[in-house]
């Protein structure tokens, strides 16, 4: 190895010394870095340009004071953030997030994935992420309203079609979309596709909503096709009961699969019987419109409980899909679905299962698709969706549906490429090809401009 390039401790020690206190950051760089480093091991280009450090340091974090009033009239003061990591490849692109555990360090993880995330794509996206410890649930319209109008009266000038464009994550839906664009078209005086996940109205994209979940079940079913393993039947466990996670258990509902839990939370329901379409639409109702508690599930129909605080990873099943928040599955969980015969994961959240849960399932050979990869349909439906607003088109829902799958397609071979194990009786390590796939292209454009 070049004398230029620190061995794998040595890399972590320095990223952790410059990240004090950024546990989730340095545990995205760690899971990453930890596949990279042994493929870059004669490639001397990439040390003696220090690629991987400089990938590890964000080109840019804005932070920011949002003040705003609520109902009461009482003034509120809450911290937003931009991070924009990497636009090696295109313009920063990421969702923006609010929640209470928003920190700079989990925007920082969720930027450096996003730049691997949205390489994979093949579309010419960098990678960025942004938000606020602001908490829409229990806020009026009129609150989160005057929230939004404030937070992008500070982030606007700092996006731009060709420089950084927004999308949606936790806590930022379609209503707050609309006022996030509303107050931008109305400080800049521009229509521009300067955020994704717009409503159809004013320039969003078919398909947009279902694409992230409808994506990671596109990946799982190229993985059980590489296996020669019918979706039909299998028992699938999901975590959540947001966006991502109701569209994934509608795509394997619509292929026959039996989706057994959701959860939020409160806690976790299991049926048993399994979601039927009824069902999940009578969730749909209770979660995205009347934003109310899963535990309900289980006061309407009798075949369900319902576990305070639990979790669905000790239910016995096929395939496991965690569709929530980062880091959590851990150990147990993980020894729990390994000795329960679990055939993959996929994950739907963003690095939902902690470094040392990952090893267990590499170790008991199960299928394991990190979200970088599998949750990449989200996305990449927001890359389309800038397209068309650029050239001022609306592809059709079935054209854009049949390029989502496309799409995963050519991620999932990618993993393939990159994450095949010699002599392992044909084992895919899927995080292994996801990370050096996307750490590949984003390496080699940045060796094309020099140090900048």
């Amino acid at each position: 190895m070049s004398a230029s390039c620190p061995d794998f401790d040595t890399f972590m020690e320095g990223v952790k010394k410059r990240n004090p206190g950024q546990d989730e950051f340095v545990q995205a760089v760690h899971e990453v870095s930890h596949d990279i480093f042994d493929w870059i091991e004669d490639k001397h280009e990439y040390h003696e340009a220090e690629i991987l450090r400089r990938m590890a340091e964000p080109d840019r974090i804005v932070s920011f004071r949002v003040c705003w009033e609520d109902d009461d009239h009482n003034i509120r003061v809450e911290r937003g953030w931009r991070v924009q990591n990497n636009n090696a490849i295109g313009p920063y692109k990421g969702g923006l997030r609010f929640h209470p555990s928003v920190t700079e360090s989990v925007l920082k993880f969720l930027a450096f994935e996003q730049t691997f995330k949205n390489s994979l794509t093949g579309l010419p996206m960098g990678g960025g992420k942004g938000g606020s410890n602001f908490n829409p649930k229990g806020k009026s319209e009129a609150e989160v309203m005057r929230f939004c109008q404030s937070f992008m009266t500070e982030l606007y000038r700092h996006i731009g079609t060709d420089v950084d464009v927004p999308a949606g994550d936790i806590g930022v839906g379609s209503r707050e979309i609309g006022y996030l664009f509303g107050q931008y078209k109305r400080i800049t005086g521009r229509w521009e596709g300067v955020l994704t996940g717009k409503a159809s109205e004013y320039g969003g994209s078919a398909v947009r909503v279902e694409a992230t979940g409808y994506g990671a079940v596109h990946f799982l079913q190229n993985m059980l096709d590489g296996i020669d393993r019918d979706m039909e039947g299998q028992k699938v466990i999901i975590s959540g009961s947001g966006n991502v996670a109701l569209h994934a258990a509608e795509k394997l509902i619509d292929l026959g699969a039996k989706v057994l839990t959701l959860s939020d939370s409160d806690g976790c329901i299991h049926d048993p019987d399994g979601l039927d379409a009824d069902k999940l639409q009578w969730v749909k109702e209770l979660k995205l419109e009347r934003r109310g508690r899963i535990s309900e599930y289980a006061d309407k129909f009798s075949s369900a409980s319902f576990t305070e605080d639990g979790k669905p990873w000790d239910v016995d099943a096929d395939i496991a899909m965690p569709c929530a928040t980062q880091n959590e599955i851990g150990e147990e969980e993980a020894k729990s679905l390994a000795d329960n015969g679990l055939c993959a994961l996929v994950e739907g959240a963003n690095m939902p299962t902690t470094v040392d849960a990952v090893e267990i399932l590499r170790e008991a050979k199960v299928l394991y698709a990190p979200g970088k990869a599998a949750n990449a349909g989200g996305v990449a439906v927001s890359g389309l969706e800038m397209s068309q607003n650029a050239e001022r088109v609306s592809w059709e829902r079935g054209k854009l549906e049949d390029m989502l799958a496309d799409l995963m397609r050519d991620i999932h071979g990618k993993c393939v490429e990159y994450g095949q194990q010699d002599g392992k009786d044909g084992y895919i390590d899927y995080p292994k090809g996801a990370n050096i796939a996307g750490f590949k292209k984003v390496a080699d454009a940045m060796l094309a401009f020099g140090v900048v």
